[in-house]
């Protein structure tokens, strides 16, 4: 596996413009809370370290990760956000659950970028046990919330880029 020894989380080679100028929305899932939890740490955390202001980050959680697009529809309609980042966990089990509520949110998020022409960041884990979740919560391929809040300043510095 490529990822075995590798912090996926690691921006220490990249520009990162500031997030100060920025509002953003954070969408998470209450389902596998312990690690969406880890994630939306990662994430906020994140946005203050490149200069996000408290005040412009605005957090809702939804009760799972199928809901995460609704949830940022509703963020778009109703708040002026520059990205809404979404963050969830659909764990592998016995069934097709999984594969259908993957789908589902990779493509209704895409949806609602294109709906409000406006970054809506996929952080979400589709791992195949609770080991890979923790992994990628904080763990030693580092905090998937981390990369969707850089994913989120460097999106809306490109979108701010074509407003000018």
């Amino acid at each position: 596996m490529a990822t075995q020894l590798k912090n996926l989380s690691d921006f220490s080679k990249t520009d990162v413009p500031s997030a100060e100028p920025y509002h953003f929305g954070i969408v998470v899932a209450e389902w596998n809370a312990e690690i969406t939890n880890a994630l939306y740490q990662g994430a906020y955390e994140s946005l203050l370290e490149h200069g996000a202001l408290p005040q412009n980050i605005y957090t809702y959680a939804v009760p799972g990760s199928f809901e995460l697009t609704s949830g940022a529809d509703l963020l778009l309609k109703n708040r002026k956000l520059d990205a809404v980042i979404c963050l969830g966990c659909v764990i592998q089990g016995e069934t097709r659950h999984f594969d259908f509520i993957c789908n589902a949110v990779a493509n209704g998020l895409t949806n609602v970028a294109v709906k409000y022409s406006k970054p809506v960041i996929f952080g979400l884990l589709t791992t195949d046990n609770q080991q890979q979740a923790v992994d990628r919560a904080g763990g030693k391929h580092g905090n998937k919330g981390v990369e969707g809040a850089i994913t989120a300043i460097k999106m809306a510095y490109l979108a701010e880029t074509f407003n000018d």
